[in-house]
């Protein structure tokens, strides 16, 4: 698969074949949210595709004030793809934002910030090429309600799948039995595994857009799956996991059913994760090979991935930037947590996938999860690698042992490394270790990004009973 149109040339000839009635033009906020503005097909022309549209800027969360909320959407032409859902033919493409009071690509776009990172790469010398794959696991339920109130607070998920329906009467239909019980979901076929033709419809549609699909599969939760894609470059994989969370979204939604890339929705069973696997090439070589070292990886990717560690802390604040994030890492869920590295092992949170010959080397880090903006997520390890070349930062390990049977005091004992625990505390990292992740992510633009997630996130939280503070606490 790839791109649909090479130019603005082909952008209309394209549109014409396929008798396209609108333009969606879609931009990322510094959640990663997804926005949009449709225009009529006759409305488009060379000169909007070239010099930008407009929007209000000021709408966006932490973006533009009212008094300078006019922006520019910067439409990438090439990144066109018809839209699968649509009633009547739609064509999106993917747009960077434009500052018209600076005269340069906004310091909080996304999409422009990865752009940047890629540039910085090039700079300094080391590669010219950034390659990344992200995995996103998902979980798909048949109902969810929430409850957030002054006097009361709570959710239901619901699932076929799940245990806690073994004895539920069913008004439309009997009950199966078949269920992939907790941490029961890895690999089993149908019955057990109801998601089968629901896949398969999603990895169909994946490719209508776009996207080179490898497999599909129910994961180790209850009512959870995995669809794999082929890896690409930095701005191309962020906007892969753009499409594919739109579409896994909207397939279920078409489906009578509702997906959610939320890291831990589920107590007691496993989460979902977001593993990236990167590399960094230059002139067509791959820099993190290197035959006879361990794994076959180089001295520039063991120094990437020792990078990454040092600035761990920190950059979790744009790899698990929710409160939710750190219900999945919580030790005993294959919760990659602890900072080390080894092949094939699967409890470190770097693993170094195995038989990858020279092309394939890569690392895989394991902690990022799908509430990321993709395009920061991915920047900010990028830039912490780099760092990490720069320095020659040597991470701990290897360590091929199962890290998940270690208690708390162990890895303390040894000085093994941990992701934080909370997303205050990946806040207040990124508040004291920043320095590496400029200039590409400016000083403004992390300031209102810590800002914004303290005040969005962080005090909502911690203010809000939950259910088992009543239940440890209300008697006392």
């Amino acid at each position: 698969m790839g791109k649909f149109v090479n130019n603005i040339e082909e952008f209309f000839a394209f549109c014409k074949e396929k008798d396209v009635e609108f333009v969606d033009f879609r931009f990322t906020d510094m959640k990663g949210t997804w926005h949009h503005v449709s225009y009529r097909m006759s409305a488009i022309n060379e000169g909007n595709l070239t010099n930008g549209l407009p929007f209000d800027g000021s709408s966006i969360d932490a973006w533009q004030p009212i008094n300078r909320s006019d922006m520019l959407l910067k439409p990438d032409v090439p990144t066109a793809f018809m839209d699968p859902f649509t009633a009547d033919p739609t064509i999106i493409v993917f747009c960077d934002v434009f500052d018209i009071y600076k005269g340069q690509m906004y310091e909080k776009c996304p999409r422009s910030i990865a752009k940047k990172a890629l540039a910085h790469l090039d700079s300094v010398g080391i590669g010219d090429a950034a390659y990344f794959g992200p995995e996103n696991e998902f979980f798909v339920f048949d109902d969810v309600k929430i409850v957030d109130g002054v006097n009361e607070a709570g959710y239901r998920v619901d699932s076929e799948e799940g245990v806690w329906n073994d004895a539920t009467s069913y008004s439309d239909m009997y009950n199966t039995g078949h269920r992939p019980r907790t941490k029961g979901g890895y690999f089993p076929v149908a019955p057990i595994d109801s998601m089968v033709d629901l896949r398969a419809e999603m990895m169909q549609v994946l490719e209508q857009v776009g996207l080179e699909v490898v497999l599909g599969h129910h994961e180790v939760a209850q009512a959870q799956g995995e669809i794999g894609v082929v890896f690409s470059d930095i701005i191309g994989a962020a906007d892969n996991v753009q499409k594919l969370k739109y579409v896994v979204k909207m397939v279920a939604h078409l489906n009578g059913k509702t997906a959610t890339f939320m890291p831990k929705p589920l107590y007691g069973d496993n989460g979902n994760g977001m593993h990236v696997h990167q590399s960094i090439w230059k002139n067509g070589k791959n820099l993190f090979y290197k035959e006879g070292g361990y794994s076959n990886i180089s001295e520039t990717a063991l120094h990437y991935i020792g990078g990454i560690f040092k600035h761990a802390r920190a950059i979790a604040a744009f790899t698990n930037p929710s409160t939710n994030s750190y219900k999945r890492l919580i030790p005993g869920f294959e919760a990659p947590s602890i900072l080390t590295y080894s092949s094939q092992n699967r409890s470190a949170s770097c693993r170094i996938p195995y038989g990858a010959g020279e092309k394939a080397t890569r690392i895989e880090m394991r902690f990022p999860d799908s509430t990321s903006c993709p395009y920061l997520a991915f920047s900010a390890m990028l830039m912490a690698g780099l760092d990490g070349i720069k320095n020659k930062y040597v991470p701990v390990g290897p360590m091929d042992e199962d890290l998940f049977e270690l208690s708390l005091d162990e890895i303390r004992e040894r000085g093994i490394p941990q992701m934080p625990h909370t997303l205050r505390g990946s806040l207040e990292a990124l508040i004291r270790d920043n320095e590496f992740l400029q200039p590409v992510f400016t000083p403004e633009m992390l300031d209102t990004y810590q800002h914004y997630k303290f005040e969005t996130q962080v005090w909502p939280d911690e203010a809000r009973p939950t259910a088992f503070e009543f239940k440890t606490t209300y008697s006392c």
